[in-house]
């Protein structure tokens, strides 16, 4: 083989050597320069979108911060209508039953101010027709019924 000539050592190590200078050298200024770029430009875009997550996720922690507090005042003036509205409704079912009270009050007594004027007037007839009746008979039957009524 000639690869193991002992002859030829010295000039297989010296372009062992010279090829192994190029091939070294090629690789540190233009291999080692272009993937050490794509390794910087990965690792910038990699912290670029980490930081854009970052400040989305405090938007969106600030959005949901005042989603909260609106749906809270929200809630808040809700309840307060809520409660203006049956105090009023309480307030005019309370009137309402006030005056219907009073009228059916007044209605109340305007019939029995009718009854006892009919009731007189009945009386005032029956007494009447029983004073033109002559006989103790027709008295005692009108007193008899006068006396049934108040009972």
């Amino acid at each position: 083989m000639p690869q193991l000539d002992a002859s030829t050592f010295a000039s297989q190590l010296f372009w062992l050597a010279v090829t192994f200078l190029v091939l070294y050298w090629v690789l540190w200024k233009v291999a080692m320069p272009r993937i050490a770029n794509v390794l910087q430009n990965r690792r910038e875009r990699i912290d670029n979108d980490l930081e854009k997550a970052e400040v989305l996720r405090n938007e969106a922690a600030d959005v949901l911060e005042a989603y909260e507090k609106t749906l809270a005042n929200g809630r808040g003036q809700a309840q307060a209508i809520l409660r203006e509205e049956s105090e009023k409704i309480s307030k005019n079912a309370t009137e309402s039953q006030k005056v219907l009270s009073e009228q059916l009050a007044k209605q109340t007594a305007d019939a029995e101010a009718r009854i006892n004027a009919a009731r007189e007037e009945a009386l005032a007839n029956i007494r009447s027709a029983g004073a033109s009746v002559t006989g103790d008979e027709a008295e005692e039957a009108v007193n008899r019924v006068l006396s049934e009524d108040h009972c």
